[in-house]
C-alpha cells in the first residue's frame, strides 16, 4: 500500500511542521521541538517510508497512516 505525498505533507503541516528546505530528491520538514524528517519527492510513498516519517517527528505511525489514507 502506498500513500500520496501531498496528503503526507498536509498531515505533517497540520501538526505544526514546516518546510525547512527543498532538496533535489527530498523535502525536509521540521517542527518547533527540533525534530526533522525527509519526505521523498515521489507521487506515491510506500508504507514503510511513511511510518519512518511519522516516527522521525514522534507521531504514532499507525494513527498517522490512518490519517493520510
Amino acid at each position: 500500500m502506498s500513500f500520496q505525498r501531498r496528503k503526507i505533507l498536509r498531515a505533517l503541516m497540520s501538526r505544526g511542521c514546516r518546510i525547512i528546505r527543498e532538496g533535489g530528491r527530498h523535502t525536509i520538514l521540521g517542527d518547533d521541538h527540533g525534530r526533522t524528517t525527509a519526505v521523498p519527492r515521489h507521487a506515491q510513498i510506500n508504507r514503510n517510508t511513511a511510518k519512518k516519517i511519522a516516527s522521525d517527528i514522534e507521531i504514532d505511525p499507525e494513527q498517522f497512516l490512518r490519517e493520510v489514507r
